[in-house]
């Protein structure tokens, strides 16, 4: 479409909504303030340099690192979107050693079952170029543990329950917001996955609607700290772009 005619729209008032009807129903304007493309470009650039280095890390320091950082980037991944906006989660922050330490005992545990009995062959040769083992010491080095738990329904005031939609999706767009605003403030994390994860909701006496989706170790590489030669796919080879014919008229 000409840009002209994108200019025409944008000024055009939308007649979707009543506002008077949509505020009775709790609506409230929308905060949106629309930039100049050029420092859209800018902002998008930006964005991409900064997490283009970002990398899984698996070498902690046991150096302290600022709680108040990590909860106010815990604040930003609750900014997610979520189905019918249940945001069904619940983000543990775990520091005490003790606790570190029964969790990484039954990580390994579990861990240990999975590369002696559970894993294919198959499964065995993805997880190679990585070096991984079923020894987690990073669990118990590392200052702080987040344990995303999903939260399949919720119990209402009666003792019933609710159920809460799009747990997985909700769940793992927020995840992707944790990680990128840990990293953006300075702090290396590694997406862990133990399987099952059941023991983390029973050592952190969790309720029954909630269940571990993730296991993020956060804090400071250890000075040294290694990591895979890898490479991103390129652009085209993970973009499908489907562009309007230039040469067929506006509708």
């Amino acid at each position: 479409m000409h840009p002209a005619r994108w200019a025409r729209l944008a000024r055009r008032p939308s007649h979707r909504y009543d506002a008077a009807a949509m505020a009775a129903r709790g609506f409230r304007p929308l905060a949106f303030a629309r930039v100049p493309e050029d420092q859209m470009r800018e902002r998008a650039r930006s964005f991409l340099a900064m997490i283009r280095p970002r990398r899984s890390v698996r070498d902690f320091s046991p150096e302290p690192i600022p709680l108040d950082v990590v909860r106010r980037c815990i604040e930003a991944a609750c900014q997610a979107p979520s189905g019918a906006h249940k945001q069904p989660w619940t983000f543990a922050l775990v520091t005490d050693p003790a606790l570190k330490r029964r969790i990484r005992l039954a990580a390994e545990e579990e861990e240990r079952r999975t590369y002696g009995e559970r894993m294919s062959e198959e499964w065995r040769r993805a997880l190679e170029p990585l070096g991984t083992t079923w020894e987690k010491p990073f669990l118990e080095t590392v200052p702080a543990l987040i344990v995303l738990l999903r939260r399949d329904w919720e119990i209402a005031p009666d003792g019933s329950r609710r159920k809460n939609y799009y747990v997985q999706e909700s769940c793992g767009i927020a995840l992707g917001f944790l990680i990128a605003a840990l990293h953006n403030a300075g702090l290396a994390t590694l997406t862990h996955t133990p399987s099952p994860m059941g023991f983390l909701a029973r050592i952190l006496e969790r309720p029954a609607n909630e269940k571990a989706f993730m296991l993020l170790p956060v804090g400071y590489p250890a000075a040294g700290a290694q990591v895979p030669d890898l490479t991103r796919r390129p652009l085209g080879e993970s973009l499908v772009e489907y562009a309007a014919d230039p040469t067929e008229p506006s509708p």
